[in-house]
């Protein structure tokens, strides 16, 4: 048994301190990144905000609104089996990220020419299962850029890189609707995820997703911050008309993709040793979803401003975290 007494935060544990700045004007700040990818070797460029492959959330219709602000859609995994030319049907489609599991290896190479990303999705990044779908995806499509996750620690980020993954998934529990943690005792706070995952990527040239714990443009700005390429959000997206579902008294339902809700659906068979790590909630219905990525993209604007950042990509070079929560306190009591 061991115990790590390094202090790990989450988002909620920081704020980012305030700097001068010659911004005159949100407007300024440039939203979009390019990435070039280690093994692809493509370059994407766009606003680097991934909507979740969530069935309430990774529609066509949420891709139609968040494709015109050049944020990523990862459609829910039964369009891949189902209906693959859902999203598209022309060429390679920069704004796609199509994720299977491991036994949709030969149905991603398949369609992989429609997509900007294809990728492996699993709960649990660690095992050595995961790591072969990624050397066999890889050589089964060596030009495509193909994301995994998930993992949180930075020795495991290297090791799906140096499998062939050009972009790695960050974050175990940490989502509105994810109850791993609780039922697991599994995890690790995201905002050090993050920071750990991002420095051990960045040292490989390749790129990682904080996916995850993100409720508020503030949280989605801490992510970028902390070194994220890319941050992926669901719940923050849900409770839209875009979403999977029905308005029933001014609400919508919200469900983690390991939910009864969820396993019910797709017909996974319920087995005694395979558990529920997510829940079904509702959320008040909010309309279309354009308003709500403006909201967000104009948070993320004025963060830059305070710290000075011209450019999306200047943020984490510009940005002070301070801590907010007395966590010596929190966690070990007045002494």
């Amino acid at each position: 048994m061991l115990i790590s007494e390094d202090i790990k935060l989450d988002y909620s544990d920081v704020l980012i301190r305030p700097k001068r700045s010659i911004l005159t004007s949100r407007y300024d700040v440039d939203m979009t990144r390019t990435h070039k990818f280690v093994h692809s070797k493509k370059e994407w460029t766009g606003v680097p905000i991934m909507a979740s492959n969530m069935d309430t959330v990774g529609t066509p219709e949420m891709y139609k609104v968040l494709s015109e602000h050049q944020i990523i859609t990862c459609p829910a995994r039964h369009y891949l089996k189902n209906d693959p030319t859902a999203f598209s049907s022309n060429s390679q489609d920069q704004h796609i990220c199509m994720m299977g599991g491991l036994d949709d290896i030969n149905v991603l190479k398949t369609n992989a020419v429609m997509y900007g990303f294809i990728g492996i999705d699993v709960a649990n990044g660690y095992t050595i299962s995961v790591i072969d779908g990624v050397k066999e995806l890889r050589e089964k499509c060596p030009d495509a850029t193909i994301v995994v996750g998930n993992v949180v620690t930075a020795d495991m980020t290297q090791e799906l890189i140096l499998a062939g993954a050009d972009i790695v998934k960050i974050g175990v529990g940490p989502g509105s609707v994810c109850t791993t943690r609780t039922k697991t005792g599994i995890g690790y706070p995201q905002l050090s995820a993050v920071m750990e995952c991002a420095d051990a990527a960045h040292g490989l040239n390749a790129h990682i997703i904080a996916d995850g714990g993100c409720t508020t443009s503030g949280d989605i700005v801490k992510a970028f911050a902390a070194g994220a390429d890319f941050v992926m959000i669901g719940g923050m997206l849900a409770g839209h008309d875009e979403c999977d579902g029905k308005v029933v008294e001014g609400k919508m339902t919200f469900y983690g993709m390991a939910s009864e809700t969820a396993m019910s659906r797709h017909n996974l068979p319920h087995r005694e040793y395979r558990g529920v790590e997510g829940k079904t909630v509702e959320v008040p219905y909010r309309g279309g979803v354009n308003d709500t990525i403006i909201d967000i993209l104009s948070g993320i604007r004025s963060a830059c401003t305070y710290v000075g950042a011209k450019r999306l990509k200047s943020l984490s070079k510009c940005a002070t975290f301070v801590r907010v929560n007395n966590i010596i306190n929190t966690v070990y009591g007045n002494a």
